[in-house]
């Protein structure tokens, strides 16, 4: 395998991994931004607040992609095996 193939597998898994973490990063941030403005307006300074919300969203989010996620990270790890087979 030349230099070039494997850095473009590399770049090819990091973007994999932005592309399947993206959608619970980006939610988890909306929630989590809302929780905050929530707190602020009303005073209350309880860490765990954003915890249950949050973990919850993940769930969710799993349950509902996780199977999108699940299939394209399957295609990425089988390409990157059929290239090593050559």
């Amino acid at each position: 395998m030349s230099g070039e193939a494997a850095l473009a597998i590399l770049r090819d898994g990091l973007i994999m991994v932005a592309t399947l973490a993206a959608p619970i990063l980006i939610l988890c941030m909306g929630v989590g931004l809302l929780i905050a403005v929530f707190q602020a307006a009303t005073q209350i300074n309880e860490q765990t607040l954003t915890f249950v919300p949050k973990l919850l969203l993940v769930f969710l989010v799993l349950i509902v992609a996780g199977s999108w996620m699940m299939a394209s990270l399957s295609d990425f790890a089988h390409e990157v095996f059929s290239m090593m087979i050559y």
